[in-house]
């Protein structure tokens, strides 16, 4: 079976980075992407199974990325996880159709567990 892929995209290159380093040794094809106006060719050029998504990212912000998506028949139900050090972050998230929210900083065993729920 192929590994499952996850998109994240976070201006942030340290949480990246660090995001990066965390779920490779879960076993999942990580996909990094710095630029929210990035994210829909990727996600039609990668098809990826869940999606990490900053909140607060300039020009296209976290939100404004997953209202676009849950618009989309084809990517409506893909799961996306927001992920935000604001206190508003998890109803903006809620509001705008995430799977879940996480703040920042993170607990790991929550991510992971997070996205074990959605990929399993």
């Amino acid at each position: 079976m192929p590994n499952k892929k996850i998109l994240i995209c976070d201006d942030d290159e340290g949480i990246l980075d660090m995001l990066e380093l965390i779920l490779e040794d879960t076993g999942y094809t990580i996909i990094p992407e710095k630029n929210s106006l990035n994210i829909k060719h990727l996600i039609e050029d990668q098809l990826p199974d869940l999606i990490l998504l900053d909140l607060w990212m300039p020009v296209l912000s976290g939100d404004q990325v997953l209202r676009t998506l849950r618009k989309n028949p084809e990517t409506m139900h893909l799961p996306v996880i927001v992920i935000s050090a604001s206190r508003e972050g998890k109803q903006i998230a809620a509001e705008a159709g995430a799977s879940a929210f996480i703040s920042k900083p993170f607990d790991f065993d929550e991510l992971i567990g997070t996205i074990k729920h959605y990929l399993n």
